[in-house]
């Protein structure tokens, strides 16, 4: 699978090149996560704990917040250790994620490249939400944002994840269904992120309409 980043193609990156191209091409920290095992029960986390909510998407160690770094000689050696280690980018530093689920963000994105607005990388995760990625500091002002814009409905899906929170950056595994995928690719393009002031009124708009959407699906009876 081919993929962007920094301007420059590349196919099948390992995890560990993909690791320190986001350290060296984003200034992005980073820091190891569990991996996705394969068992005889089937796909597990490596955690150990069979129960896990999260298999290959949470930290390796209690103290990764700490231990996040964009050196590559780090990096390098943590991927040395745990080569199938899911790559976790910390929040609230280089940027703040908006977090919706898959319909409303699908919306969103269509409604955000017609109308011409900014838009930063978007990873799409196996779970079926999309994050976009917006300049560090937004989940303190998202519930001014979202009052000022008359969307301030404790019914939409939206989740802002910064300071202390992360996401699973591709081409990390995840559970049993798949592993996250960049839906929008970082680019040289989408170097400088949006504010979340720039995008939150399309992004909220589109988790409102989402709703109705899918409680039609679930209740429409299908033709026999």
């Amino acid at each position: 699978m081919e993929e962007i980043l920094g301007g420059r193609r590349h196919t099948r990156e390992t995890l560990a090149e993909a690791a320190v191209r986001y350290a060296e091409d984003r200034h992005w920290d980073v820091v190891p996560g569990t991996s996705v095992v394969e068992t005889d029960k089937g796909r597990r986390c490596s955690c150990g704990l069979p129960a896990c909510r999260v298999p290959g998407a949470h930290p390796l160690h209690r103290d990764w917040a700490a231990q996040a770094a964009g050196s590559p000689a780090t990096i390098r050696r943590w991927w040395s250790q745990h080569p199938d280690a899911a790559i976790l980018l910390p929040t609230g530093r280089a940027f703040d994620v908006i977090d919706v689920a898959e319909p409303a963000g699908c919306l969103a994105l269509a409604r955000l490249e017609r109308l011409g607005l900014p838009l930063g990388p978007v990873i799409a995760t196996p779970d079926r939400r999309l994050q976009f990625f917006v300049m560090p500091g937004a989940r303190d002002k998202m519930p001014e944002l979202l009052r000022r814009t008359g969307w301030g409905s404790p019914a939409i899906d939206m989740v802002c994840r910064g300071d202390g929170d992360f996401v699973v950056a591709p081409p990390s595994a995840m559970g049993a269904s798949g592993g996250a995928t960049w839906a929008r690719h970082p680019t040289t393009a989408n170097r400088w992120l949006p504010e979340a002031r720039e995008l939150i009124n399309p992004i909220a708009y589109a988790c409102t309409q989402a709703i109705p959407r899918a409680r039609d699906r679930r209740t429409t009876v299908p033709a026999r």
